[in-house]
């Protein structure tokens, strides 16, 4: 699984870094991904945090 982050969406609300920082931090203006490629064990998580996104800025491939 792949994960990144639309950052024209984001909003900076911090629920993604929250949930899976193993994956997400923020960065200066909003979320950034550090870890492209999920592992196996925070892939439920990670699409667990995209179904929770406010705006839906991550996007799951």
């Amino acid at each position: 699984m792949k994960v990144k982050i639309d950052a024209d969406l984001c909003t900076a609300c911090e629920l993604c870094t929250g949930q899976v920082p193993e994956v997400f931090e923020m960065g200066d203006e909003v979320a950034e991904v550090i870890t492209p490629d999920v592992p196996a064990e925070f892939e439920d998580a990670v699409e667990e945090a995209a179904a929770d996104c406010p705006v839906d800025a991550i996007i799951v491939s």
